[in-house]
């Protein structure tokens, strides 16, 4: 593993930006007293607020990236991080998103959509951002792989897929008519823009199954939100299933792929050939 010079401040940002998120998601949930998100700003991110809004369960994803993200945490105190250039890439970008996750909350909760769409846009370049940088390398153990390349990888598909309710959400509030197209012209073609920048990110990414996993559990869940409540949309119902399909089999198309060029590799220098 490349090494540098320890960076215990940069340690310390990203443990403080953790306890700023996790307080932030606490106020999400109504911990605190605040209104959950699905009833801030007048219900406008419910499941059954938009043709682009997943069904209520797809958000129990974020325990699972809350809890990925208290491990990566600890895992970059651990001495053989503490000089790791990986980490050093990696732990400004990951507490900026953690800060921007808990703002992204708290405009929310104050009723402010549009303010809500910057700050999750800005989340979603500042994850593409870590994306690109632990694809550069390899994990140098499963646990790293896990526990930081996992995490990072269903924290970007999810706000993937969450960026589409948010700005939905905020154009519908704002009286938004579609310029005279129906709902699900725009539906539909904004799932097949998730679905070609998802197939993208399985080439860029040589077939990362979290981050995919994550864009096609939320596809998913907007599949059923919108067969099984309102307002129900066939079009957009089928779209968001074929393009969770394209997205995850394209990464594992990848993902093998690559397993067998590795394999081939190991094969062709063995001296045994």
């Amino acid at each position: 593993m490349a090494t540098g010079s320890p960076d215990p401040t940069r340690q310390i940002a990203v443990t403080a930006s953790l306890v700023v998120c996790i307080v932030g998601s606490m106020i999400g949930v109504g911990v605190f007293g605040g209104t959950p998100i699905a009833q801030a700003a007048g219900g406008a991110l419910a499941a059954d607020s938009t043709l682009l809004a997943p069904a209520t369960p797809a958000f129990s994803i974020w325990s699972v990236v809350y809890t990925g993200l208290v491990a990566y945490t600890v895992w970059q105190w651990l001495p053989s991080q503490r000089s790791s250039i990986r980490q050093r890439a990696l732990g400004w970008v990951v507490a900026a998103s953690m800060i921007l996750n808990a703002a992204w909350i708290l405009s929310v909760q104050a009723g402010w959509l549009f303010v809500s769409v910057l700050v999750i846009m800005a989340l979603l370049a500042t994850l593409v951002l870590a994306f690109l940088r632990y694809s550069r390398t390899r994990a140098s153990s499963w646990v790293e792989a896990v526990v930081v390349d996992g995490t990072l990888g269903l924290y970007l598909g999810w706000t993937s897929v969450a960026v589409c309710a948010n700005i939905a959400a905020a154009l519908k509030a704002a009286g938004f008519s579609g310029f005279g197209l129906q709902p699900e012209v725009w539906s539909v073609t904004v799932l097949v823009v998730v679905a070609v920048i998802g197939v993208a990110l399985a080439f860029k990414g040589h077939g990362r199954l979290a981050l995919a996993a994550a864009i096609a559990w939320g596809l998913v869940w907007i599949t059923v939100g919108r067969s099984s409540d309102a307002p129900e949309s066939f079009p957009t119902a089928v779209a968001a299933a074929v393009a969770a399909a394209l997205v995850l089999g394209a990464a594992i198309a990848v993902r093998t792929r690559v397993a067998l060029a590795g394999a081939g590799a190991r094969s062709s220098s063995s001296p045994l050939q």
